[in-house]
């Protein structure tokens, strides 16, 4: 049976029960100190958005827990990937990654720089990814032969319902045309977790729910104190819980559904053991139906009225249009007329003051 640890937290024991909750999860089980260990940051915005992106505390935590049992600092390191849209060394700084990663001495790899990209042939049959690069998988050298640990949170997303762990591999194993594959985004991470069981030696994930984000996710969100941590080995299973927690049908969710499917981890939550908080009665009443002016567009380019035009506008030489498109959109509008209250109220809050001594 599948294992999911859940634990409340407050910021005056969160790194403490980082600890507990992997632990309680059997990290150590999976993520043998002889191998290199990547830890997976999420940054889904390049700004601080509360539940978009990796927490300084859960990084922090992780990072605490490895060292105080013993891993060696120099078989750590920070994985980030870059989208055309977001930046990565941008939102390492505004999301307070960097600083933590340099108070530990852990080095912080960003795989789009001077790392060797290499084409992958996974062993096991794939469902699109091959034909949406018929040249080849390109993939991080790197990351063949590392551990990796996923660090997402909880919040919803307008192509996927909700985003987790098996997401997060997206921004870390494919190259940043990776947006070719929005149009089968559940096969695709699908397809993602086949490969991580093959190339890496242990998978673990820690999601942080101490904010959760509620709306057009994966930035234009309403933020909600949640106070929440979950830590297991087994990608689909937190997903499913943190779906369940959320307030979504875990089988629903086509990712989910299929690699259940298919054995890559249990995403029915009666099959599931939850160590830790009794998370039975937890709903957060989150609907993610919500959507922006920016993915109304994006949907209707990948399922919509649009679909015909699909290459010609995300493949061509008109592609920068939607680049720009996003960042005005998301940057200079949404961001200031909206995003900046919720940012200030959320900094207000127990969590965003924690985030303000980072």
């Amino acid at each position: 049976m599948a294992k999911v640890a859940v634990l409340r937290t407050s910021p005056e024991t969160v790194l403490e029960d980082v600890s507990r909750v992997m632990h309680m999860a059997g990290y150590r089980d999976v993520i043998l100190p002889e191998h290199e260990t990547a830890l997976k940051i999420n940054i889904s915005w390049h700004v601080w958005y509360p539940a978009t992106s990796t927490t300084p505390w859960q990084l922090e935590g992780v990072i605490k827990t490895l060292l105080d049992d013993g891993y060696p600092k120099e078989k750590l390191y920070g994985a980030h990937n870059r989208t055309v849209v977001v930046s990565a060394r941008e939102g390492e700084i505004a999301n307070k990654h960097k600083p933590v990663l340099e108070k530990y001495g852990i080095r912080n790899v960003h795989l789009y720089e001077g790392e060797d990209w290499v084409t992958y042939e996974p062993k096991a049959k794939m469902l699109v990814l091959d034909s949406i690069f018929p040249d080849g998988i390109q993939i991080p050298k790197r990351l063949i032969g590392s551990n990796i640990i996923h660090l997402p949170t909880m919040k919803t997303h307008v192509f996927t319902t909700i985003t987790g762990a098996m997401k997060n591999a997206f921004g870390g194993l494919l190259h940043e045309k990776r947006h070719w594959t929005h149009s089968v985004i559940h096969e695709t991470l699908v397809d993602l977790l086949t490969i991580q069981k093959e190339i890496h030696p242990g998978v673990f994930a820690v999601t942080d729910g101490t904010f959760a984000g509620d709306g057009p996710g994966p930035r234009c969100m309403v933020p909600h104190v949640k106070d929440m941590l979950l830590a297991s080995s087994d990608q689909v299973a937190i997903d499913a819980i943190a779906a369940k927690m959320m307030g979504f049908d875990p089988l629903k969710l086509d990712f989910i559904r299929i690699a259940h499917e298919k054995g890559l981890g249990v995403g029915d939550p009666r099959e599931i053991e939850i160590e830790g908080e009794d998370t039975s009665s937890i709903n957060f009443h989150f609907t993610g139906a919500q959507n922006t002016f920016a993915s109304r567009g994006q949907k209707a380019i990948y399922w919509g009225p649009l679909k015909p035009l699909e290459k010609f506008l995300l493949r061509t030489v008109l592609t920068p249009w939607s680049y720009v498109a996003s960042r005005l959109y998301h940057d200079v509008f949404w961001y200031n007329v909206i995003g900046k209250g919720r940012v200030k109220k959320a900094l207000a809050t127990k969590w965003g003051k924690l985030f303000l001594t980072y």
